[in-house]
């Protein structure tokens, strides 16, 4: 079983909430800085374990991972700690035009080409299979699930708690703060823009204003009385110390730990942030979703032409983003990273945490 919860209703505004810094210290974090998840092969199991070792919580990136994938991932990280959390892909589809989809497929047809690997002629639309997960999730309980893109509905927020799971939401605004807060979480992720890869806001249709982090949880921290942990473009410890004064109780960082010896950032993804010359921007043409990475040939020629539509995009795009990464190519994969990205480095996890902390 996971840690002892309290409590929260949504019917209860008034109930008492524990310091994200008291809940992390009892499941044994010494550090206010977390390792957050990075879907998609960044997080590995000896990146979280490594950050565990280093005082801090790493979060095991459930979104794109079979059920049973995961189930291996999780048995890896659980014969060695019970610091560890888990973050999933709650769902919240944004439904492809079918029409802009076969334009679009057709217009980066040429990069396919290029790899000889055939796109999806009909959009994919699933939900990352969310309840074999969460049915995983019930049985092998983590310390703590976090979720991304959606606020579970009450059945599946109800489940993980019975589990014994403290429930994370990442949110993008103070809107989305009380509605996770109404929802009855146990605490939020707060999530600037300058966070790399995707954005967990709620309305993915509409791209989220450009925000300093610490402006964003001075106002969520005004509006929850909720454990917050603050996301998006930390680089140094001063970002961490700047985060902390501002009202997080924790700091999360992701893009920093691309480079390190723990991580499984791709051979073409590692090439891409390790030229300094190349900018950040928050793109659609990879996924069909906000997403914040590197610049590069794939998103200037074909940016202005994506279409909302999640996760079609990210099924039409996959077989080329997995070509390109076979050779090494960081011109047609997608680069996810934050606006702190310079400050990635070689070296083993726990000394580049240990540094931010």
């Amino acid at each position: 079983m996971g840690p002892t919860t309290r409590a929260r209703s949504p019917a209860d505004p008034a109930a008492d909430s524990v310091g994200a810094m008291t809940w992390l210290s009892e499941l044994g974090a010494t550090s206010p800085v977390v390792a957050a998840p990075m879907a998609g092969g960044p997080t590995t199991p000896e990146l979280v374990l490594a950050a565990a070792e280093a005082g801090s919580l790493g979060f095991v990136a459930a979104g794109y991972l079979t059920a049973e994938a995961l189930g291996d991932e999780l048995a890896r990280v659980r014969a060695e700690t019970e610091l560890y959390g888990v973050n999933l892909f709650a769902p919240n589809p944004v439904p492809v035009d079918r029409g802009a989809y076969a334009a679009y497929r057709s217009l980066i047809g040429v990069e396919a080409d290029r790899y000889g690997v055939e796109l999806p002629a009909e959009p994919v639309e699933n939900d990352d299979a969310w309840q074999d997960k969460l049915d995983l999730l019930a049985e092998h309980p983590a310390p703590i699930v976090s979720f991304t893109f959606g606020i579970p509905d009450a059945a599946s927020l109800a489940a993980l708690r019975a589990a014994g799971s403290l429930l994370v939401q990442t949110v993008t605004s103070v809107d989305e703060a009380r509605r996770a807060d109404q929802a009855g979480v146990d605490a939020l992720a707060v999530q600037a823009s300058a966070a790399g890869g995707h954005s967990g806001t709620l309305t993915p249709d509409v791209i989220p204003p450009e925000r300093p982090l610490t402006a964003l949880v001075r106002e969520v921290r005004a509006a929850v009385s909720l454990p917050l942990l603050g996301a998006g473009g930390i680089a140094s410890a001063d970002d961490v110390a700047a985060v902390l004064a501002a009202g997080a109780d924790a700091a999360a960082v992701g893009t920093v730990l691309l480079l390190a010896d723990e991580s499984g950032a791709s051979a073409a993804h590692r090439a891409g942030l390790a030229d300094h010359s190349r900018e950040t921007a928050v793109m659609r043409g990879w996924t069909g979703r906000p997403a914040r990475g590197l610049r590069n040939s794939f998103s200037d020629a074909y940016e202005a032409a994506a279409p909302s539509g999640y996760p079609a995009l990210h099924h039409l795009t996959r077989p080329l983003r997995r070509a390109a990464a076979a050779v090494a190519d960081p011109e047609r994969v997608n680069l996810w990273a934050g606006t702190g990205y310079r400050a990635a480095r070689q070296a083993p996890a726990a000394e580049i945490l240990a540094a931010l902390a």
